[in-house]
């Protein structure tokens, strides 16, 4: 791609990232079910047809990620001979543990939003659901199984329940406050096992 080919998908994120700004600003101050799309296209000085364009449904406003799977990416990008579980907690530290302050606030607007609106917390669940599908994948490549296999889905699913453990048992914005390392605690029992 080339520079003009850049310099396009740049301003296209930077637009996308301000329709969503306002609209998860607006979505806290007013209420999610308050507030129109046509409100958010007029406070983000762009058509509704335009957010329609970067974000097919209202919900889709509070759920889309820049980056639909950072987590798999990075797992992915970890050393091979490092165990699953070792590779997990690499890349949940490398993603969560370098969130910007803004990125943070965002992923704390989502959270909140996705607890508190019945619609937006179905479509949390499918997002988790597809995530499991996506950790599954990378699992079964970086061990040469396939994605189905009892071990494959068994870790991925456990990683997925430490992830919902967490999101359904802290309060909103615990990102900020040492969220991160009892996730890699959790995570870590994987590996050397729970004595109950």
């Amino acid at each position: 791609m080339g520079a003009s080919g850049n310099l396009v998908e740049r301003k296209k994120a930077k637009t996308r990232a301000l329709i969503q700004s306002v609209a998860l600003r607006l979505f806290i101050e007013q209420g999610y079910d308050e507030t129109s799309v046509e409100q958010v296209a007029e406070v983000a000085e762009v058509g509704p047809r335009t957010i329609y364009r970067y974000f097919p449904t209202k919900a889709d406003l509070v759920l889309f990620r820049a980056n639909q799977d950072p987590m798999v990416e990075a797992i992915r990008a970890q050393p091979r001979d490092l165990s699953a579980v070792q590779a997990i907690r690499q890349a949940v530290r490398a993603v969560v543990g370098h969130l910007s302050p803004e990125a943070l606030q965002i992923q704390e607007q989502r959270e909140r939003l996705a607890r508190s609106v019945p619609e937006l917390r179905a479509r949390m669940l499918d997002e988790m659901a597809q995530s499991l599908s996506a950790i599954a994948a990378v699992l079964g490549e970086r061990s040469d199984r396939a994605a189905d296999t009892d071990e494959v889905s068994a870790l991925a699913g456990a990683v997925q329940g430490i992830v919902m453990s967490l999101w359904l048992g802290e309060p909103v914005g615990a990102w900020r406050t040492g969220v991160l390392e009892r996730l890699d605690r959790r995570l870590a029992l994987l590996e050397t096992g729970f004595h109950l």
